[in-house]
């Protein structure tokens, strides 16, 4: 089967700064992969030119077979207006570090709206769609209350609701807990361990190692805007094979 995600030769520069140095890598239908690597290393780069928040300096990307973001013309690549990547974007889920929630929406609000502007639903479909994400993610029992007055994990949990609430083939996590309070991190975790328990198709970047393990089927190691080593959790995590990874897990188990 041809992989649900395939990254070919991605370059990224920002100036005279080269962020992503020719990353390929191919996500199979349900696969859920982590990205783990230090600071700096290019991971949130590459989830942003998966779904071209950020546009990718060289290289390509397909879901599904299809390319993502430009199209060919004139014997070479264009990229796409605005208008037709958004329609592009509908089958991406992107969960921020920061939740990006509208303070002037209720949680019920945040998760119909896209459903309803986006995809055109009814606003009683949209509405009955994002009960059942909020219910999904444990929060039934927040649907009216605004973003201030819930917490951190919450606001997390919300946001995870409002992109299953557009039904993506891909989901894409970006250091989904590092702007929580330690105590609110579990929540968040447990909901996307759910998530993959489904069989979804996921993109995890991590710092939280352990949960990396877990969740994941095929770990990937990322220094200096490349991939050095990627496998099954057990052995990238475990036994890993290039002294780079090795030297950045001991550094993470001697915090």
């Amino acid at each position: 089967m041809k992989p649900l995600l395939s990254i070919v030769d991605l370059h990224k520069r920002f100036g005279d700064l080269e962020v992503l140095k020719g990353v390929s890598l191919d996500v199979a239908r349900g696969e859920k992969v982590a990205i783990i690597g230090p600071s700096g290393s290019g991971k949130t780069t590459l989830l942003r030119c998966i779904n071209y928040l950020e546009k990718p300096s060289a290289g390509h990307i397909y879901i599904d077979g299809t390319l993502i973001g430009e199209k060919q013309a004139n014997g070479g690549y264009v990229h796409l207006s605005d208008r037709e990547l958004a329609k592009e974007r509908q089958g991406i889920g992107f969960v921020f570090q920061r939740f990006n929630l509208f303070p002037h929406l209720t949680a019920l609000g945040n998760v119909a709206i896209a459903p309803h502007k986006v995809l055109g639903l009814a606003r009683d479909e949209a509405d009955r769609r994002a009960r059942e994400m909020l219910e999904k993610v444990g929060l039934s029992h927040k649907i009216d209350e605004y973003p201030e007055r819930l917490s951190g994990g919450q606001q997390q949990r919300v946001a995870i609701a409002r992109v299953l609430a557009m039904q993506p083939k891909l989901m894409l996590f970006d250091e989904a807990t590092s702007a929580l309070d330690p105590e609110l991190i579990g929540e968040v975790l447990r909901v996307i361990r759910q998530l993959a328990d489904e069989g979804r198709t996921m993109v995890i970047v991590t710092h939280e190692i352990q949960f990396a393990g877990e969740v994941s089927d095929r770990v990937v190691f990322m220094d200096h805007g490349a991939i050095v080593e990627q496998g099954p959790p057990r052995q990238v995590l475990y036994s890993p094979q290039h002294p780079r990874t090795r030297e950045f897990l001991k550094h993470i188990q001697e915090r």
